[in-house]
């Protein structure tokens, strides 16, 4: 099942490796790690021991492209020089939670952003003319700023019936880069006529919003 999801590229994994003081200790944060695994991204524990970090651990994360997380354990020295040569992360923490904490802040660094739209301004088209074969709309701006290199979408009747961008922008006979709330305007939409009064014309543009777990 992992295997094919990796295949389908909708999944990720961070593998760990885990050194503890004691049993105990190394099965309460491997259990606790495993249990912040989503459909998305698995922690997947590759190795887990009571003892001081060794280099068998850094070579086994460098195969596995593994962070090693010690908890109340230091790594040996030769491990640490091994580890840095290697580009191999150690973390050792002393409280538990700690733990938990930086590996979910990780991989909520390794979740796909969601991308959210937010609209900027709404025109209402007043009336339509032909210029130089494209339909050039007269308009007034209702809400928010409506500028000129922004997104839009023509929307008739609460139907979205193109989506593009700008032509041109003006007011009166200016080419402007922005208008707004209660500003006439001239606009014409880049390849496409087909406009007609009383559509609405939205500004919008899309931003990456991290998530959570």
């Amino acid at each position: 099942e992992i295997g094919r999801r990796l295949a389908l590229g909708n999944f990720k994994q961070l593998n760990l490796i885990i050194r503890g003081d004691v049993d105990g200790s190394v099965e309460a944060l491997s259990d606790s790690l495993q249990k912040l695994s989503t459909e998305e991204i698995v922690v997947s524990i590759v190795h887990k021991g009571v003892g001081q970090i060794t280099e068998s651990d850094v070579l086994l994360a460098t195969a596995s492209d593994a962070v090693i997380i010690g908890f109340n354990v230091r790594p040996a020295l030769q491990a640490s020089k091994l580890a840095e040569n290697e580009g191999v992360e150690i973390k050792t923490y002393s409280i538990i939670y700690d733990a938990i904490d930086e590996v979910k802040s990780a991989m909520e660094g390794m979740l796909e952003p969601k991308i959210q739209e937010k609209v900027l301004g709404i025109v209402e088209i007043k009336e339509t003319y032909k210029f130089d074969k494209a339909t050039v709309a007269g308009c007034i701006v209702i809400e928010g700023k409506f500028a000129r290199n922004n997104r839009i979408r023509l929307v008739r009747e609460g139907i979205i019936v193109h989506t593009g961008e700008l032509g041109s922008l003006k007011r009166f006979k200016d080419d402007v880069k922005e208008v707004s709330t209660n500003m006439e305007c001239g606009l014409i939409i880049k390849n496409y006529n087909d406009i007609k009064p009383g559509d609405m014309v939205e500004a919008f543009e899309e931003v990456e919003v991290k998530r959570t777990l």
